[in-house]
């Protein structure tokens, strides 16, 4: 079986996480849908449908079956898809969710409720239902590690899933409200209290003492540490110290600094506003809750205060004693009042600098997406 997962014309709804990879390779929940798919089909071939400046990295092949990236497949999608004939496309309601060929002939999809995400915030919205879907196909008919006598599990304990390699000594684990999964080689440190769900993925580290609620992803790589509520981390990321984080959404190779908090609802409990890459502008929404959104490769010092609903885009340095503005450019130089452009070699030092402590490095690929998105400063 071969396809492509396509942006479906959504690709800077998820801006400015998106601006660097496709939608297919947004984390939520355990996995990324290019994660999914190796999983749910191993023996596909699939590519990118996305845009021109990204195919370098996420190229597209050569297939007549075309997906929609901003579905979270699960089982039953995944036997239609395979079912799909010539010229068939496949509808939820007026959504189009796969097509094959011309897609003349229209089906709809009659298979259970699917998670589908719109805007970046359903990354946090949706994470609870996706983590439980990755979650019991990740683990169904598999045993997990058992959980060390020095801990404290509150909950059922078929919701705490442990992979090999991870190490969790003296912490309290509560399963009641939400499932708890920790990746291979992952660690919570001592006196962490977690409240489900979690997804601690493959060498990501609790610092000692964090308070974690859900549902929240970390992803691959990251270390985190303070508070955290209904957060997803990419990979690669480090929050290491206390702080408060919620509602938010971080992209990889991002740090931020020591006591760094974020606002999450308004003093006046409305909904909040933030900026649209797609719209230019700020714009309404209908949620109240609405932390941080921070694209690849940004920075932000000690004591950083964010308002509710900051965006800053990639490849971003703060350092300011007040709070930075709502909408941040990529490449942005925060120095207090004084805003500049974060240059491209500077960009490309830090980078290497970071990555180079997990023995990994700008490949040439980045380093084009990183020149083409500084040429924009979206």
């Amino acid at each position: 079986m071969k396809f492509n997962l396509g942006d479906f014309g959504k690709h800077k709804n998820f801006a400015p996480l998106s601006l660097t990879r496709p939608i297919a390779c947004l984390r939520m929940g355990i996995h990324t849908n290019q994660e999914r798919y190796a999983l749910l089909l191993p023996d596909a071939s699939f590519g990118f449908e996305t845009e021109d400046y990204l195919s370098e990295k996420y190229p597209k092949i050569d297939a007549d079956l075309l997906v929609n990236a901003c579905v979270i497949p699960n089982q039953e999608f995944i036997a239609t898809l395979i079912h799909l004939e010539e010229n068939q496309s496949l509808y939820k309601d007026n959504l189009l969710l796969a097509k094959k060929g011309s897609g003349e002939n229209k089906l709809i999809y009659l298979g259970n409720d699917l998670i589908i995400i719109e805007e970046r915030w359903d990354l946090f919205k949706s994470n609870h239902n996706a983590l439980i879907q990755d979650f019991n196909y990740l683990t169904s008919e598999r045993e997990s590690l058992p959980l060390s006598g020095t801990n404290l599990l509150i909950g059922p304990t078929e919701n705490l899933f442990i992979e090999k390699g991870a190490r969790i000594e003296g912490c309290t684990l509560n399963t009641t409200s939400g499932v708890i999964y920790i990746g291979k080689n992952a660690e919570i440190m001592e006196g962490s209290l977690i409240r489900g769900g979690l997804a601690l993925c493959e060498s990501a580290t609790l610092k000692m003492g964090a308070k974690i609620y859900g549902a929240t992803t970390i992803g691959p790589f990251c270390k985190v540490g303070g508070e955290l509520s209904n957060v997803v981390f990419q990979a690669y990321s480090n929050k290491g110290h206390d702080g408060f984080l919620g509602n938010s959404i971080i992209g990889e190779w991002c740090n931020l600094g020591a006591d760094t908090n974020t606002s999450n609802l308004k003093n006046n409990y409305s909904n909040v506003r933030t900026y649209s890459y797609k719209e230019n502008k700020e714009i309404n929404t209908e949620i109240q809750f609405m932390g941080l959104s921070m694209g690849d490769f940004s920075k932000c010092a000690i004591n950083t205060m964010f308002n509710t609903a900051t965006v800053v885009g990639v490849a971003c340095n703060i350092f300011t004693e007040g709070f930075p503005k709502k909408h941040l450019s990529s490449f942005s130089w925060i120095n207090n009042e004084k805003e500049d452009a974060n240059h491209l070699d500077k960009v490309f030092e830090a980078a290497n600098n970071m990555m180079a402590r997990r023995d990994l490095k700008l490949e040439t690929s980045d380093r084009n997406i990183l020149k083409k998105l500084s040429l924009q400063r979206p």
